[in-house]
């Protein structure tokens, strides 16, 4: 929840500190521009076509692992280092350092899963002025150009991706302030982290001798006022360090569509930032964020994917610090080197899309994902950063949410009306006002005296809560959780090294240092059930306010030279600390069950590897048509960069919705990833039965069937966290070649099989639902009738309308008994829905196990199964032999759309005799309803059509 007009503050202070306006809208004077951000400026003041930087060929040093060359700044004479990989699994990998600095600049740790593996490097061309890298097997050659530096990244014939082609590399070396008379001396850890530097770049001493070290003049020359402290609003920001931003250009020829770095509300495909600000990258507290903005959100993914009919590619940019990205649009035949791609390829003009990343400290560290398929680009960053952590079933259910559900009394009263109208739901929520003070690991004793109770009888109905734990700590020297935390130094400290406070939802705060391992583990420890009192298993977290949030402080965040573990400034690992604090809270639950049980967290703030550890969401969104369209594609955009676990706040957090909006914001919040109701206090209360019971019909039809999905939903998850692959897919992903889905974002796919096209306008009547792949057929749900693709349909809808389709040539399964929550379901029958295609073929699979263990992984429990329909017969065999679980549920039906009316359908287990099965035959459309074969969902067998 986002500072915002109408909560309840602790004190007139903490009001006048907030300064936002009563009106419902982003006041943009809070959040800087490009321009307002003096590393921005500079980086964006520095004209294309006039590097300074020359390659010093002569110094390559060609390892087993990496190749070495210094680069130098001619106009200031600092030397810098370039690191290239070849990476396998199709990337590369490009670093660039200073190779003398003054001090250790911060390299992002946590965030990739492990140092990747990499293949040999070899060079393969060498004349005056350029060397040629070989990088690996894959045919990709790297052309290194001395001077001005650029680097071309060519397979075969093709030209991938060119580096500082326009000349827009800008390395912000340290240096001393020229009105102090020595440089700070380094930290201990500082010290150490230099010495592993200089031992990185093959020995400074023998690569120093080979350029000049800047003179103070030449190190000073550039300055402008703003270099060593910086002034937004009321805010100073001491800037310690001076300048130290980075900025680098990427050059992609033949790509016009670019897509990902979340968090903005955005549509899917990026826009070019000629004429306006770049899109920001850094975790802020944005009250009633504006739509088609390129305004920082509270989340953020340095992640960018490229997409052509030709292929896909990813630049990945390892850099935690406030970012900025420019984009632009270009032909590539107006280089030199693009008129040469040209008559290589046998062309016109080639478009062109230029990409700019500028980081306010840090190193240069990329990686570029070169595909050449969709899927291949989210399977390379997911071997980087992790794959979306398998959430407990109960996760994937419906979530009742508010600020606040007012004691235990009004908890029992919302979950007797869930059960009184038949309305599923696995999970209530509460916000800040259930803790005492909002003292956070504390129940407000007299609204919630007796949260074990209250746990226990939802856990009878088997339901689960959600309370928040944010990461800003009460002030209190009677509060264990804060008294704890200053004995023991672990919070972050200012620049003069006392505790760092700021003002926040219980007043003064403190806030934990969750860079410090040592504080994520005691944070973990918190969780502990003899810890958190009143907790049992059954209660999982939500943290909110991570970016971090702190009212008072400049753009509501925390100081950028407040200090951090290892002495390293905010500034440096500010999009860090919202993951950290999510990794801590996940490692805490899993720790309270001594290892067993996945743990559900979400978290508003992340960064790249987030998807590790839960559920992210969009942010505190309006009870607005436009919202609610705009959730679609930062969802999208969210799993384009791993975070395949998101949802937005359905009916709005902001704003009362009328009954239509809120039973459209149902309907597609039910084919979201993370389904969550949620709201703002000063709105009137709007759980599903409160608008009538035309209105609740239509909301109970919409959540009943997310539940009968689940086993698809539950699967897709398992094919995200195995593979890397986003839920919730653009449509481009699955049709790569197919040019008319590239910027389609109003509708999308659910893994492979399903497409929906929520219904997203006031008073519509209709939509235009595009079904995409030359050859392939899909299935109306609802009707069952066929359609080929590609076509464009238009199709009619009522209040109870969702488009849906199922694609020809796929297998959904379902449970059609749907009961309360999903833990209710776990034993009951599947159907199967077989959608043929043109060749009368269909293939699909299941994912079973317990649902709450990671049994799946250590103990191989479970069935991963699967279902193939071909000459006539549909057959289920095991996908992975490797698992085993025993489960009686079984096979209740199946339903084959498509299907002409056999003689006879006949059932083969694969120990046992034939029998014949009970079938019925709708002729137009056709399908084929087999009646139950009720054999085991873990059997093999076979259903024969005669």
């Amino acid at each position: 929840m986002a500072a915002a007009p109408g909560r309840r503050r602790p004190t007139a202070l903490l009001c006048a500190a907030l300064c936002l306006g009563a009106a419902l809208a982003v006041d943009r004077s809070n959040f800087k521009t490009c321009e307002q951000s003096g590393f921005c400026r500079r980086q964006r003041g520095l004209s294309p076509g006039q590097s300074p930087y020359r390659a010093l060929l002569e110094s390559l040093q060609l390892g087993p692992d990496a190749a070495r060359i210094q680069l130098i700044n001619e106009a200031t004479k600092v030397p810098l280092l370039l690191e290239l990989w070849g990476l396998q699994g199709n990337m590369t990998r490009i670093r660039i350092k200073e190779l003398n600095p003054l001090r250790p600049r911060f390299e992002v740790p946590d965030v990739l899963v492990a140092e990747p593996p990499v293949e040999r490097l070899a060079v393969t061309g060498r004349d005056e002025g350029s060397l040629e890298l070989s990088l690996g097997p894959a045919g990709h050659r790297l052309l290194v150009t001395e001077k001005p530096f650029r680097m071309d990244l060519l397979q075969g014939r093709e030209l991938l991706c060119s580096v500082n082609a326009r000349g827009l590399l800008f390395f912000e070396h340290l240096r001393q302030r020229r009105d102090s008379d020595t440089p700070r001396e380094p930290t201990a850890e500082e010290g150490a982290a230099a010495e592993g530097q200089e031992e990185a770049a093959g020995g400074t001493e023998e690569a120093g001798d080979q350029s000049e070290k800047p003179t103070e003049a030449t190190a000073e020359a550039a300055e402008e006022p703003g270099s060593w402290e910086e002034t937004f609003k009321t805010h100073t920001d001491t800037k310690p360090n001076g300048p130290t931003s980075v900025g680098l250009d990427f050059s992609l020829p033949g790509f016009e569509h670019v897509y990902g770095i979340p968090e903005h509300a955005e549509s899917l495909r990026l826009r070019t930032t000629e004429g306006g600000d770049p899109y920001r990258l850094y975790n802020l507290d944005v009250f009633q964020y504006e739509l088609y903005n390129p305004m920082a959100l509270y989340g953020s993914v340095p992640l960018l994917l490229a997409h052509s009919a030709r292929r896909t590619l990813g630049i990945f940019w390892l850099n935690a610090a406030e970012t900025w990205v420019d984009i632009s649009s270009n032909t590539a035949g107006k280089t030199l080197f693009g008129k040469l791609l040209d008559y290589m390829q046998g062309g016109g003009e080639t478009p062109q899309t230029d990409v700019r990343w500028m980081s306010e400290s840090g190193v240069i560290d990329v990686f570029l994902l070169l595909g050449p398929a969709p899927a291949a680009v989210m399977g390379q960053y997911a071997a980087l950063t992790g794959t979306q952590a398998l959430p407990p079933l109960f996760a994937l259910g419906y979530h009742q949410s508010r600020w606040n559900y007012n004691d235990e009394e009004d908890v029992a009263a919302v979950e007797r009306g869930f059960e009184e109208h038949a309305v599923p739901c696995d999970v209530l929520w509460l916000d800040i006002e259930h803790a005492d003070g909002k003292r956070y690991f504390t129940w407000d004793p007299s609204k919630f005296p007796r949260p074990r109770a209250m746990l226990e009888q939802l856990a009878a109905k088997k339901r689960k809560m959600v309370s928040i734990v944010d990461p800003h700590i009460k002030v209190d020297s009677g509060y264990r959780v804060h008294t704890e935390l200053r004995s023991r130094g672990f919070y972050v400290k200012t620049k003069d090294g006392s505790d760092y406070e700021g003002w926040c939802w219980p007043g003064s705060a403190a806030y934990p240092d969750f860079t410090n391992p040592e504080m994520r583990a005691w944070w973990a420890s918190m969780f502990a059930y003899d810890q958190y009192e009143g907790s049992t298993e059954t209660l999982f977290t939500w943290n909110d306010m991570n970016e971090p949030s702190v009212f008072s402080g400049p753009e509501v965040t925390m100081h950028k030279d407040a200090v951090h573990y290892g002495g390293w400034e905010h500034r440096d690992v500010h999009n860090l600390y919202g993951l950290y604090v999510q990794m801590a809270t996940a490692e805490g639950q899993i720790q309270r069950s001594g290892g067993q049980h996945r743990p559900f967290v979400l978290s508003r703030a992340f960064f790249a590897g987030s998807q590790r550890y839960g559920a992210v969401w969009t942010g505190d969104n309006t009870a607005e048509w436009e919202h609610l369209k705009i959730s679609i594609p930062m969802c999208l955009s969210f799993g384009l960069a791993g975070l395949a676990f998101c949802g937005a706040d359905v009916g709005g957090f902001f704003k009362n919705p009328d009954a239509e909006l809120l039973v459209r914001w149902y309907q597609a919040g039910a084919f979201q990833p993370f389904f969550r109701a949620h709201a703002h206090m000063d709105t009137a209360r709007r759980e599903p039965w409160l608008f009538g019971e035309d209105n609740v019909a239509l909301i109970r039809g919409a959540v009943r069937l997310r539940y009968a999905l689940l086993p698809f939903w539950y699967t897709a998850f398992y094919h995200s966290h195995r593979h890397g692959v986003p839920i919730m897919r653009p449509l481009w992903m699955e049709f790569p070649e197919d040019t008319t889905t590239f910027a389609i974002d109003d509708q999308y796919l659910i893994d492979r099989a399903l497409l929906v096209h929520p219904v997203t306008e006031q008073g519509a009547r209709g939509v235009q639902v595009y079904l995409p792949g030359k050859g392939e057929v899909w299935y109306d749900t609802v009707s069952y009738q066929k359609h080929h693709a590609p076509q464009t349909l238009y199709v009619p809808v009522t209040m109870s309308s969702v488009p849906l389709f199922q694609r020809g040539g796929t297998v959904v399964p379902r449970q059609e008994r749907v009961r309360r929550s999903t833990e209710c379901m776990q034993g009951d029958p599947f159907t199967l829905y077989v959608a043929l295609s043109p060749q009368g073929t269909a293939e699909g699979d299941l994912f079973l196990d317990d649902g709450k263990s990671f049994d799946y992984e250590t103990k191989a429990r479970f069935l991963h199964r699967q279902f193939t329909f071909a000459g006539n017969t549909l057959t289920a065999s095991s996908a992975d032999p490797r698992g085993s679980f025993d489960t009686p549920v079984w096979l209740e039906r199946v339903v084959i759309l498509g299907a002409g009316k056999p003689g006879a359908v006949v059932l083969r287990p694969a120990n046992g005799s034939e029998t014949r099965l009970d079938f019925q035959h709708e002729a137009e459309p056709p399908v084929l309803t087999v009646r139950k074969p009720g054999v085991r969902m873990g059997d093999d067998w076979a259903i024969i059509l005669r």
